[in-house]
């Protein structure tokens, strides 16, 4: 019976507003990790607590995408393309990836807080806040996702836009291993936002085929 069910619920349109639930839960910790990373470079917790939040937090997301994958084999109905669910499935697991990476540097490096690169987790924290209004419009208002996936790949640039300007004011310092950490450290928010323009075009080109379809 509860095979039936959800397929009479698929039918109906209820696995819509479920992948896009997988989605957003993925975004949510993304935003998370990223809030994570915020407190770390400001000073707010230690290293090895910071490590131990990230592999929870690390935890549920990659929980929520073995969801949504699992459900995409079976879903009769999905509210994109399956393909274009699967890239964006992707994409959001390596911006995490890429945050849990962050932390773990900053932890090998021996940080304890970051001025320089405070501006661009700052950026991050926002681009994920609009990239998760972007995927909410899949099911709440479909003829917006372009518009909000626009929004969402300029707020990717805008971190790539402060990660160059936070890297010049880095070099306009003395030059030291203190130097070199912090560098290597903000490279790794900017192949955030390179992410966040896989995203963004997947989402543009989800809306063009709905729109076909």
């Amino acid at each position: 019976m509860r095979v039936v069910s959800r397929i009479i619920g698929d039918l109906a349109g209820s696995s819509g507003q479920r992948f896009v639930n997988y989605l957003l839960g993925q975004t949510d910790a993304a935003i998370e990790g990223a809030r994570l990373v915020r407190r770390c470079v400001a000073g707010e917790i230690g290293r090895a607590t910071a490590a131990e939040e990230m592999r929870v937090v690390e935890h549920r997301g990659d929980k929520v995408r073995g969801e949504l994958v699992r459900d995409l084999g079976s879903a009769l109905v999905t509210p994109i393309d399956r393909e274009d669910l699967f890239r964006l499935s992707r994409a959001l697991d390596d911006v995490l990836d890429v945050l849990r990476d962050f932390v773990r540097q900053w932890d090998l490096f021996e940080m304890d807080r970051s001025v320089i690169i405070e501006p661009v987790v700052d950026a991050t924290c926002d681009a994920l806040a609009d990239l998760r209004e972007a995927i909410a419009t899949i099911g709440a208002e479909p003829s917006m996702i372009t518009t909000r996936a626009l929004a969402a790949k300029k707020s990717g640039n805008a971190i790539r836009r402060s990660h160059d300007t936070q890297l010049a004011a880095l070099y306009r310092g003395p030059l030291s291993i203190d130097t070199l950490k912090a560098r290597d450290l903000l490279r790794r928010l900017d192949v955030v936002g390179i992410r966040f323009g896989t995203v963004a075009d997947t989402l543009s080109d989800a809306a063009i085929k709905r729109a076909e379809s």
